[in-house]
This record gives C-alpha cells, structure tokens and sequence, in this order.
C-alpha cells in the first residue's frame, strides 16, 4: 500500500559539541521531538563542513567537532510548534524548512507458504 500527503521538512544543522543542559544538543532535539510526538527524527554526522562562521568542523586526533544533520519530517502545524522550541535549544546553528511530499510505503507481511513452517 502506497499513500502520499503534503508534509514538511526540518533540517536542523548543529555541531556534534552543541551541547544542551549537559547532554549533546542533537540527542535533546530528538528526545523533545519524541516528547511532542513529532512524526520522525534521524540524526546524520557529517565528514566535515562549515557555517557561517567558516570555521571548519571535522574530527580531529584530539577532539572530536563533526557537522550534525537532524532531519525532522511531520506536518506544517507540528514543525511550527517545533522550531521555537530548538531555537530555544541552540546557541548557534540553523534550521532550513521545505514543503515535501511524504511517500509512506506500507506493504503487508509475508506469509510462510510454501516454507514448510
């Protein structure tokens, strides 16, 4: 079964040492996305990039400083209540939103048949 619905997309882009009441900042924002029962959150850490500050974040021998991606999917109305919330989060960073169609793919379990179970 295969449905398709207008959504919206959240990326909120961080570095992996943003930190929030002394846990990681990108742990937080998905713990409060699963509080607000927001649709889904998946975090990605990058090689290596820059902001506008150009400084360059990637892991070092010493420390470690890589980009962190936090991709956030649900409605308009969710991401909306959302993003106050993470601006509230960070000390520096950015968030970039865009219209997207969701595409949730559902199909139905397979059977044993012809498996002998």
């Amino acid at each position: 079964m295969r449905q398709e619905q207008p959504a919206r997309l959240l990326r909120i882009h961080v570095s992996e040492n943003d930190r929030f009441q002394g846990k990681p900042l990108y742990e937080a924002i998905v713990a409060r996305c699963r509080e607000m029962k927001i649709a889904g959150a998946t975090v990605y850490r990058g090689l290596e990039g820059y902001g506008e500050t150009a400084e360059m974040h990637k892991s070092h021998l010493t420390r470690h400083d890589q980009p962190i991606v936090i991709t956030i999917v649900d409605t308009a109305e969710s991401l909306s209540a959302l993003i106050p919330v993470v601006e509230q989060m960070m000390d520096t960073g950015l968030m970039a939103a865009s219209d997207v169609q969701v595409i949730r793919v559902q199909k139905r379990a397979a059977t044993n048949e012809g498996t002998g179970d």
